[in-house]
């Protein structure tokens, strides 16, 4: 007898305990008129949450598993901020199905979402543009590029930012959404060499054969120029005081080309006082009349 007295507690207590807890995951948090969500709700959504998290990890896993590290890092970019938008879908999907009016979200928060949409446009440019550079890979980290006048190269690739480092060691922060709007030289897409040039002129009546002779010596006896292909040297101009060419060679670091085309002009001008040949100044004749 005394048994089925303890059984009866027993059952009497955990039957009060799920009552409880019923009621506690039944109370009802109300936001505004038309909007209530329960306890309950929220688990629900906690939970759906949760394991969309674990099925993205999952898919990640699976897709990247075979991916090279370069396109597996620019995947991972990519996903990180998908990923937001999906957690969106799948909130207002959980919402929907527990029975919140998901139209009376949308409307008590539209102005809301108007200013955020207003403030973030810039940033919206650039996370498109910087899907657009992941996937058509118009630049790369280690390429070196020119925009509005700057030079870096690159060193990071965000989806809203990219980040380069110029030749004096400064870091290059360019909002992505400048690769739409302005044209962008990638100097290094077609491989690391790129063709330079140093522009000089020299007084009229110069052998220009000699100023040919003495312009290609200057570059073929610098150690950072390529001997294939062969500098080259071209009769530009007859300028107004001066005979213009341009001598063109190969570098194969063009990130740092402003040293040996530096070293080149040095090694130029030691070259034409030796022999004598003169690098004009701009000469003007002035004619004063007398009334």
């Amino acid at each position: 007898m005394i048994q089925d007295l303890s059984k009866i507690e027993e059952t009497l207590t955990e039957s009060s305990a799920w009552e409880a807890t019923k009621e506690f995951l039944g109370r009802h948090i109300t936001i505004g008129k038309d909007i209530s969500i329960s306890i309950f709700d929220v688990l629900v959504i906690i939970t759906a949450i949760f394991i969309t998290t674990i099925i993205l990890r999952i898919v990640l896993r699976v897709i990247t598993r075979n991916l090279p590290e370069d396109d597996k890092g620019k995947f991972n970019v990519v996903y990180g901020y998908f990923r937001w938008l999906i957690y969106l879908v799948i909130l207002l999907i959980t919402l929907h199905s527990v029975g919140v009016n998901v139209t009376a979200v949308f409307a008590a928060s539209a102005a809301l979402l108007i200013g955020v949409g207003l403030a973030l446009q810039t940033l919206f440019q650039d996370i498109i543009s910087g899907v657009f550079i992941l996937i058509d890979q118009s630049v790369h980290v280690g390429d070196i590029i020119e925009i509005e006048g700057k030079v870096g190269r690159v060193e990071e690739i965000k989806l809203r930012t990219t980040r380069a480092v110029t030749i004096d060691n400064k870091v290059l922060v360019i909002p992505n959404h400048l690769y739409l709007t302005n044209s962008l030289y990638n100097w290094t897409q077609n491989g690391t060499t790129t063709r330079e040039s140093v522009e000089v002129g020299v007084a009229y009546g110069s052998d220009v054969q000699l100023v040919k002779k003495l312009l290609l010596q200057a570059a073929s006896t610098h150690e950072a120029v390529i001997s294939e292909p062969e500098p080259t040297v071209v009769f530009t101009n007859f300028g107004d005081s001066s005979l213009n060419f341009k001598l063109v060679f190969t570098l194969a670091d063009s990130f740092k080309a402003q040293f040996p085309k530096s070293d080149i002009r040095f090694e130029i001008d030691r070259l034409f006082r030796e022999h004598n040949v003169t690098i004009p100044f701009p000469q003007r004749d002035v004619h004063i009349i007398k009334k």
